[in-house]
C-alpha cells in the first residue's frame, strides 16, 4: 500500500518561504523506484489541480512558468523523501499542495499533467497573506 505524506505547510506573509516535504513508503522491494518520477501539484479553491514542479530519477527538473525561479524541487532518494522549497511566496500561491508519484517514466512527455500520476498524498495547506 503506497503512501505519500506531505508536511511543512503553514501560513506565511508575502515574500516569505516554506519548505514542503513528502515521504514515500509502501513500495514492495521488487519495485524499481528509478522507474518513477515525482511531482508537486497544488489546488486553490475553485480551481483545477495544477502541476508546479517535477523531478525524475536522475534529478532532471521541470517547473510551471508561475513558479519557475521561485520554487525548487529536490529529492533524497536514500530517504525516499522529496522536497519543494518555495521562496518569494505571494497570495496567488495559496493552495493545498500535493506530492505525487508518476505511473512510470515521463521522459519525453509533459511532466506536469495530473493524469500521469498514480499515487497522491493527502495534501498540505499553504496560505500566503
Amino acid at each position: 500500500h503506497v503512501q505519500l505524506v506531505e508536511s511543512g505547510g503553514g501560513s506565511v506573509e508575502a515574500g516569505g518561504s516554506l519548505r514542503l516535504s513528502c515521504t514515500v513508503s509502501g513500495f514492495t522491494p521488487d519495485v524499481d523506484l528509478d522507474e518513477f518520477d515525482m511531482g508537486w501539484f497544488r489546488q486553490a479553491p475553485g480551481k483545477e489541480r495544477e502541476g508546479v514542479a517535477h523531478i525524475d530519477n536522475i534529478g532532471r527538473t521541470a517547473y510551471s512558468d508561475v513558479v519557475k525561479d521561485r520554487f525548487t524541487i529536490s529529492s533524497d532518494n536514500a530517504e525516499n523523501t522529496h522536497y519543494l522549497q518555495m521562496n518569494s511566496l505571494n497570495p496567488e500561491d495559496t493552495a493545498i499542495y500535493y506530492c505525487a508519484v508518476s505511473r512510470g517514466s515521463l521522459f519525453g512527455l509533459c511532466p506536469l499533467r495530473v493524469v500521469d500520476y498514480a499515487h497522491w498524498g493527502q495534501g498540505t495547506q499553504v496560505t500566503v497573506s
